[in-house]
């Protein structure tokens, strides 16, 4: 019975069907599975094979975010669960915008892929100061941060904020990972970062990371 709920919770979170993902992720802690096991059972493997397929391109961005927001649906009812029942994520990491840019599709596709694969994110949104990644590194102790630009003329914030981050001596404490439309992998090796193409290799790119 367990098995059967938590693959059907996988194939609705897949479809991106919200409505039955929210009713499955609580009629299995009615019938008293964790919400731990729900958490790496369904909604990660579901999300796992979504992020898979959007690499190969047997799916597009509009199915993976609906199928991202059945996962963030799901886990509105499974996270007081889990954080009473001192469940750890695998790694803590915060997101944002550079400052100047306003844009967040990408951003918030990565946020919720995240969250569906295990990590704690903290998203700091759009328009993002240097000082508040830094802020963030210092009181949050993020194993990664992850920025985000699609503008050309917003790309040198990335930059500018890992020198800050470097000037403050904490740049030993996380890992950056960066992406948008005009980024390249090129310019994230020169500014020391890490690049990723898209929100289902940021995961991927994130895990290895926080192993690093």
């Amino acid at each position: 019975m367990e098995k059967t709920e938590l693959i059907t919770l996988q194939n609705t979170i897949y479809e991106g069907d919200m409505e039955n993902s929210i009713s499955i992720t609580q009629h299995a802690l009615d019938i008293g599975i964790s919400a731990k096991t729900i958490l790496n059972d369904g909604l990660i493997k579901g999300m796992d094979k979504v992020g898979v397929e959007f690499k190969i391109g047997e799916l597009f961005l509009p199915e993976v975010l609906l199928a991202a927001r059945s996962m963030k649906a799901s886990m509105k009812i499974l996270k007081p669960l889990l954080i009473n029942s001192g469940f750890e994520s695998i790694g803590k990491v915060a997101l944002g915008t550079v400052e100047g840019d306003i844009h967040d599709i990408g951003k918030n596709l990565v946020g919720m892929m995240l969250e569906g694969s295990g990590f704690e994110v903290i998203d700091l949104g759009t328009n993002v100061p240097s000082d508040d990644f830094i802020d963030v590194i210092e009181k949050e102790n993020c194993t990664v941060i992850g920025m985000s630009a699609m503008l050309t003329t917003t790309m040198m914030m990335m930059k500018e904020t890992i020198i800050k981050i470097k000037e403050h001596g904490i740049l030993n404490k996380v890992k950056v990972m960066i992406g948008g439309a005009p980024v390249t992998p090129d310019f994230a090796t020169k500014i020391g970062a890490f690049y990723s193409p898209n929100a289902s290799e940021a995961v991927d790119l994130a895990k290895k990371l926080i192993a690093y």
